[in-house]
Parts: C-alpha cells; sequence; structure tokens
C-alpha cells in the first residue's frame, strides 16, 4: 500500500505540500461607511467578538485593519472567509475593504454567546 499523497493539481514534479505554499500577499483597503461600532483595539472587541468569531480570526481582523491603516500589504489572512461571513470585512473583487471600527454585536450574534456573556454584553452597553 502506497502511502504517497496525490500531487497539487499543476505541481507535479514537486514535493511542495498545499499547506506549504505561502498565501498571497494583498493590500486591505479602508472603507469609510459612518458605520458605528468600537476601535479594533477596545478590550470590548476582545472580549466578545472572541467568543463569536475565535482568538485566530479576531487577530486576523487586528491585523488587516492595521495594514490598511498604515497601506501596507499582508499575507492573506487564513479566517478570510469567517471574517467575510460575519461581516467585519467586504470584498470588491479581489480588494479586501476593511471598516475603520468593529460593529456592535447584532441580536443574531448575541444569541451565539453564553448566557453569562450576552448579558454582560447588554449591561455593558446599556
Amino acid at each position: 500500500m502506497s502511502t504517497d499523497a496525490a500531487p497539487v493539481p499543476g505541481a507535479e514534479g514537486t514535493n511542495v505540500r498545499v499547506t506549504a505554499l505561502p498565501r498571497p500577499w494583498i493590500r486591505p483597503r479602508l472603507i469609510h461607511t459612518g458605520r458605528a461600532g468600537h476601535a479594533p483595539d477596545d478590550p470590548l472587541v476582545r472580549r466578545f467578538w472572541v467568543a463569536l468569531i475565535g482568538p485566530g480570526a479576531l487577530a486576523d481582523l487586528l491585523r488587516l485593519t492595521a495594514a490598511a491603516h498604515h497601506h501596507r500589504t499582508i499575507r492573506r489572512p487564513v479566517h478570510l472567509p469567517v471574517l467575510l461571513r460575519e461581516g467585519l470585512i467586504e470584498r470588491e473583487g479581489d480588494d479586501i475593504l476593511v471598516h475603520p471600527r468593529v460593529p456592535t454585536l447584532l441580536p443574531c450574534h448575541l444569541r451565539r454567546l453564553r448566557p453569562s456573556l450576552r448579558a454582560e454584553y447588554l449591561d455593558l452597553m446599556g
């Protein structure tokens, strides 16, 4: 029985795993829509958004935001689909658009929080 994996399409003759291929570079852009929310470095963002999307996705969001503010390129984030699904970033063709503020939680987000965290958020938001 052979334990060799099938080669990556278009990579015949190389011994590089798909996971070892470098992710492409992107240059995120800020999109100013006047959306209300929190500053990305607000502790509230870390406390509640981590519970919803996980620490890796939040770290990717913070890197995208910093790169957009400083007009820098970064490797395409691993958690890009999560950030798109949650509406934290937008895509316009190949461009990644980042809002300067992280939105407040919507009712659909609140329902996904455990009850004690939901109550804490509602108390903070008054």
